[in-house]
């Protein structure tokens, strides 16, 4: 038996991380779900995910600080990111490629499967 791989979803939208924990769960994945930036900072740490979904548009710490953060410390710089955000604009995209993110979804563009199928990709088990 493969051990699970671990995802920690970060989501202030609490209906919208219900959904997305579930279909994930459902899929096979341990998930822990976080609502803040200072959560997703330091379960990150305790956690030891080997992917972070991670929202842009939180309270009190922005997903791209969360982000900056992550990508600066050395327990976490090497756990795979992928942003999943409102924001649609070219720049919010470049600032997330600046910062290490690996793959940026524009939750407008995008269903759940397809999310499922690059969280998959990233943790290279969509052969």
């Amino acid at each position: 038996m493969d051990v699970k791989k671990k995802i920690l979803l970060v989501e202030d939208d609490i209906a919208l991380a219900g959904v997305y924990r579930t279909r994930l769960e459902m899929e096979g994945f341990d998930v822990k779900e976080v609502h803040n930036g200072e959560e997703a900072l330091s379960t990150a740490v305790d956690y030891r995910p080997d992917l972070i979904l991670l929202d842009a548009m939180m309270p009190k710490i922005s997903g791209f600080d969360v982000l900056d953060i992550l990508k600066n410390t050395p327990e976490t710089m090497n756990i795979t990111v992928v942003m999943l955000t409102a924001l649609s604009q070219p720049k919010d995209k470049e600032r997330a490629e600046s910062l290490g993110v690996d793959d940026y979804l524009v939750k407008s563009q995008v269903v759940i499967g397809d999310v499922v199928e690059r969280i998959k990709h990233h943790l290279g088990l969509d052969q």
